[in-house]
């Protein structure tokens, strides 16, 4: 009775026509996922990237720089070449300089919180 009763209802299942997910109801929440990526992280990270593109650009000679590498220096000049471009001439110590790349440039001290080198 019970195994009868079981496979009725499994064959009324069976019958009905189910309803087709939706795609566009699956593809909105994937939308709004990227939306708030981009606007918390992405956007942000622009921004801050061509901030720094652009403080490098207008760098002078005589501002302190640490590089990605964490060398601390004055900037003393500025030189091109033709396989690696803009370089920057930096005064690590008292007789000693440095070229980097304008690449290698991490970040540039203001005046009030200069490093003390020695």
């Amino acid at each position: 009775m019970i195994f009868g009763t079981l496979s009725f209802l499994a064959q009324g299942t069976a019958q009905r026509p189910v309803a087709a997910a939706n795609p566009l109801g699956m593809l909105v929440p994937m939308i709004l996922v990227f939306v708030v990526f981009y606007f918390l992280i992405i956007g942000p990270q622009r921004k801050k990237q061509k901030k720094h593109l652009e403080e490098v650009r207008n760098l002078t000679a005589g501002k302190q720089i640490i590089t990605a590498g964490g060398i601390v220096g004055t900037v003393v000049g500025f030189k091109k070449d033709d396989r690696l471009g803009d370089l920057i001439e930096v005064k690590i110590a008292s007789n000693t300089n440095i070229t980097i790349t304008k690449g290698a440039v991490g970040t540039i001290v203001d005046t009030s919180d200069k490093v003390s080198t020695r």
